[in-house]
């Protein structure tokens, strides 16, 4: 690279950053924990580890607080291969946390401390295309957008991304009990998802998003919108989504439950691998076959798999050594 001149990336991911604490062990309420360990969490922040982990280049943009625990996730994601020249942070809110306890199943309840916390301040100042431009694709979330502001910079994000031709991707990774008034959630989700290329939804999320909970109602519904590939998750039973009108469901691999934080994120990073280093934008990618998203999502599905085996959103996440065997290859 000559100098001077700007590295690429591959994907910008935006939104939520917080610090996770996980449990020692599991089966246990939060009050019953001895031992508490700090972990970067945040679904976009998660995705953008699981695409660093894979061998892409990912950022993260978003907001945090200018105290211990925003500089811990800037160290930590930054130590993982993110780019967090735009991980903003301020002195006018805390950074954000959440205290994630998991019963013997793997399944888990979450303890919030992020009352007006620094991710909520994303605004018209962190909006910037010449940095969004650098990446084939965007993704984001919609837990950190309960300000007018943090909604109109995001909105606009995907405007710029959709309109300059790059895979935009969206995960809601619906919280509702965090809104005062779902319906703002459910008004701000009829604006950006139509500016999607990619919507994943978890099959616990459609009746919310979409107003039906049959998976095959719900894909058609996001295609009407305007989604050319939607898809939803359908935990150990794998995943199912549509293209070009067919639908396409492909298994999810038999794994040891011991957490469930994380799995859709890392079926979105590995997914969001493949279609970048496949295509590399919306109008390439409307020539993929069905054969081949099936193979993408398959990965998709063991990536997720990985990360349910391990505690914690981020440490089943796997390397591209570890999936080597079973990484996509393009014929």
């Amino acid at each position: 690279m000559r100098e001077g001149t700007v590295p690429p990336l591959d994907v910008v991911c935006f939104g939520e950053t917080l610090v996770d604490f996980l449990p020692s062990e599991p089966g246990r309420a939060v009050r019953d924990v001895p031992l508490w360990r700090p972990c970067t969490g945040g679904s976009p922040a998660n995705v953008a580890v699981g695409l660093a982990r894979l061998g892409l280049r990912p950022a993260m943009l978003g907001v945090v607080g200018a105290d211990e625990f925003g500089h811990f996730l800037r160290e930590r994601l930054a130590a993982e291969g993110v780019d967090v020249s735009h991980l903003r942070q301020t002195r006018e809110a805390r950074t954000g946390l959440v205290f994630i306890s998991v019963d013997a199943r793997g399944e888990r309840s979450f303890t919030y401390f992020r009352t007006r916390s620094a991710e909520f301040l994303l605004g018209a100042a962190d909006v910037d295309a010449d940095f969004l431009l650098r990446a084939k694709a965007v993704h984001c979330g919609s837990n950190s957008l309960h300000l007018p502001e943090s909604r109109e910079a995001t909105v606009r994000m995907l405007e710029v991304a959709r309109g300059a031709d790059r895979i935009v991707s969206c995960d809601p990774n619906l919280r509702l009990h965090a809104w005062e008034d779902p319906s703002e959630l459910k008004g701000l989700l009829g604006r950006m998802l139509p500016l999607c290329t990619v919507v994943k939804l978890s099959e616990e999320e459609l009746g919310f998003a979409t107003g039906t909970d049959v998976p095959e109602e719900a894909l058609a519904r996001l295609a009407a919108l305007g989604v050319p590939l939607p898809v939803v998750t359908l935990g150990e039973r794998g995943a199912v989504l549509l293209w070009k009108g067919e639908r396409v469901h492909v298994p999810a691999p038999r794994a040891r439950v011991v957490d469930t934080t994380g799995a859709g994120d890392g079926f979105v990073a590995a997914l969001l691998h493949g279609l970048v280093r496949w295509y590399g934008g919306a109008r390439a990618l409307s020539g993929a076959t069905r054969e081949e998203l099936t193979t993408l999502a398959t990965f998709a599905c063991e990536v997720g798999s990985r990360v349910v085996e391990r505690f914690g959103a981020v440490d089943g996440l796997p390397r591209a050594e570890d999936v080597a065997a079973v990484m996509p290859i393009r014929a």
